[in-house]
């Protein structure tokens, strides 16, 4: 079963930039929704399009794109 079965892109959508559902509504653009509306009801009555399952998985899809490795940050003074 594919965990992002509601994520899906393709070179003849959003310039192959992953989207919700095949909806012309971007990962990115929901992820910068999220931090917009931090209230998900306010979120979606802004976007009546999306479902909390849609959000999840947009979380979900972000989340692997990131790296595990732990960087050492410079001591402040």
């Amino acid at each position: 079963m594919n965990p992002f079965d509601r994520i899906s892109s393709g070179p003849d959508r959003m310039n192959g930039q992953p989207c919700v559902r095949d909806l012309r509504l971007t990962v990115r653009r929901v992820l910068e929704a999220l931090a917009t509306y931090p209230d998900r009801a306010e979120l979606f009555r802004e976007y009546p399009e999306l479902e909390p399952e849609d959000v999840r998985q947009v979380l979900a899809y972000a989340a692997t794109a990131l790296d595990d490795k732990v960087i050492d940050l410079p001591k402040s003074a």
